[in-house]
């Protein structure tokens, strides 16, 4: 079990504790959470999410070891929440310099669903300061992109789900 307070650290140490999308600030250390640790017990990956209705967000990703397999069962364990939420689409989103979080999501089924040019510059000015000019691999950090799809068939279990944090 992930407790808040380690929660928090590691998504302030990504600087995913308060997330700028779609034109407001959430809090993502608030929301519920899934969590993998490493084999040291470490904390190794979180993701975060949201169930509106019959749609479930990722709002955060993170895993301090990419290639592990650990971000793919995050999204196959929230995949399996939101279809047993009854949730009918499943979605989140990033930003343009994402190149690596495009990849990723788009090799497990996402879809790109909409663009909204100039929404980073939008939160920066408005939302979260901080937000830098300049993203991943020297890209200017300008829009979001959002890519959905629709959750797992109700009742099943992803392979290697991680335990669920409240």
């Amino acid at each position: 079990m992930t407790d808040r307070a380690e929660l928090a650290r590691f998504l302030a140490r990504h600087n995913a504790d308060l997330v700028a999308r779609n034109g407001e600030l959430v809090d993502a250390t608030i929301r519920p959470a899934l969590a993998v640790r490493t084999p040291g017990g470490e904390l190794g990956g979180v993701l975060t999410y949201d169930i509106v209705g019959d749609q479930c967000e990722i709002l955060t990703l993170h895993v301090d070891e990419q290639w592990s397999g650990a971000g793919t069962a995050l999204v196959g364990a929230v995949k399996t929440i939101a279809a047993d939420a009854g949730c009918r689409r499943l979605w989140v989103v990033t930003t343009n310099d994402n190149v690596d979080a495009l990849r990723f999501y788009q090799r497990r089924g996402f879809r790109i669903a909409e663009v909204r040019p100039g929404a980073v510059d939008e939160s920066r000015r408005t939302l979260k300061p901080h937000i830098p000019p300049t993203g991943e691999y020297g890209i200017p950090l300008r829009d979001e992109i959002e890519l959905d799809q629709a959750p797992a068939a109700p009742g099943a279990v992803a392979p290697g789900s991680p335990p669920r944090t409240s």
